[in-house]
């Protein structure tokens, strides 16, 4: 079967993209796509950098609709832009206000909107209740995930108690300090020195049924630059902490039930490659041994059947995006998409893939149209059926 058709639905003059790869983009009736627009590309967001957050309706002519801006984001996280579980006409993003980062929930149909006096990083399952981690300190550690304009107020802290994962209840406004970077430090299981290092949170993810809240927990090495991470997972009110991976090289990683973590890294025995995890438990098995061999950043398809997931730039800079058949074996390249070469470091246009709801459509942040970065849909209905 030849690879499916990739048809771009932004163009410019704008620059267009959405990021990361574990967020919700198109609605549940497949029609409506959220993205960012950008005037600029291949340097760092100053902190009046605003970009435009909106929509492409893919029912009429792909038009874009303008839902707000923000002055809060970064090139491979964007601004957290995604659509409320549970509800049909919900998005969120994060702002920056008088007192520092905020998040902003509108109702596209309604126009009415309520700000929350905190940043948002992953959602619960009924929309009500999200998790966050310090962005000040990101942009300290990590450029290009954390946001600029605020300085972190723990900088010279190497591992703060006040400082960490919050969880923001939508219902009642209630804003509270879950897990603190000091609580991981204490953790056993650590590859990580805790008392050598400046450490902080990325890449929170909640548990499919929202009990549990996964999270990366990194330092770098302050003479080599290298970066350390292990997993944790922790429940939804910051009790009862385990260290799912001590590995120091866990990377990209998506939950595939309540009980079972995806993760790229590295074990003594085989080396790096995709495992399953047990939370709360221990490595269950490889995924895609022999086949799946790069990194990427990789998702479940609603029957967890299929992975969805990518690869960075080859020799010849071609990113491949590909599904992995996990009852047969078997790895099905979907495109093959050229990046030039400015698009490298912070700045780098990662596909990211994101799949709709029903696993039939997916669409992708990429340059290679020669249009800067923009979108592009894929439809892969048939090679799923």
């Amino acid at each position: 079967m030849d690879m499916p058709h990739v048809r771009q639905i932004t163009s410019g003059p704008k620059h267009h993209w959405f990021g990361y790869y574990d967020k919700l983009q198109i609605d549940d009736g497949n029609r409506r796509v959220l993205a960012m627009a950008v005037d600029f590309e291949h340097r760092s967001p100053n902190p009046d950098d605003e970009i435009e957050i909106g929509f492409v309706d893919l029912q009429d002519g792909d038009k874009w609709t303008k839902l707000g801006t923000t002055t809060s984001w970064n090139w491979q996280q964007g601004c957290m832009l995604q659509w409320v579980p549970g509800t049909t006409s919900q998005v969120i993003w994060n702002e920056r206000g008088e007192n520092g980062y905020t998040c902003r929930v509108l109702d596209i149909e309604t126009n009415v909107s309520n700000t929350f006096p905190w940043p948002i990083y992953a959602l619960g399952p009924d929309g009500t209740w999200g998790v966050s981690t310090d962005f000040r300190r990101l942009n300290d550690t990590r450029p290009g995930y954390g946001y600029s304009g605020i300085e972190d107020p723990f900088k010279s802290d190497i591992t703060p108690e006040d400082t960490g994962i919050w969880r923001v209840d939508f219902t009642n406004g209630q804003i509270n300090l879950l897990f603190s970077v000091a609580d991981a430090a204490r953790l056993t299981g650590n590859l990580i020195d805790s008392n050598q290092n400046k450490q902080w949170f990325n890449h929170l993810v909640v548990s499919p049924e929202g009990n549990r809240i996964s999270f990366l927990h990194r330092y770098r090495e302050p003479i080599t630059e290298s970066t350390s991470t292990r997993m944790i997972t922790i429940n939804n009110d910051g009790s009862d902490p385990f260290v799912v991976i001590p590995s120091a090289h866990t990377s990209h990683y998506i939950w595939r039930d309540e009980e079972h973590l995806l993760a790229w890294t590295n074990t003594p025995k085989e080396g790096y490659g995709f495992y399953t995890f047990k939370d709360k438990g221990s490595l269950v098995s490889s995924v895609g041994s022999g086949i799946l061999i790069e990194d990427g950043h990789c998702t479940y398809l609603s029957d967890k059947r299929w992975i969805l997931n990518d690869t960075y730039p080859d020799g010849e800079r071609f990113q491949h995006v590909h599904l992995f058949d996990t009852v047969t074996g078997t790895k099905i390249p979907l495109a093959d998409l050229h990046s030039p070469f400015p698009y490298t470091g912070e700045w780098r246009c990662d596909t990211h893939p994101r799949s709709s709801a029903d696993g039939t459509k997916i669409v992708v942040d990429s340059p290679h149209g020669g249009d800067g970065r923009q979108l592009h849909m894929i439809d892969i209905g048939e090679y799923i059926s």
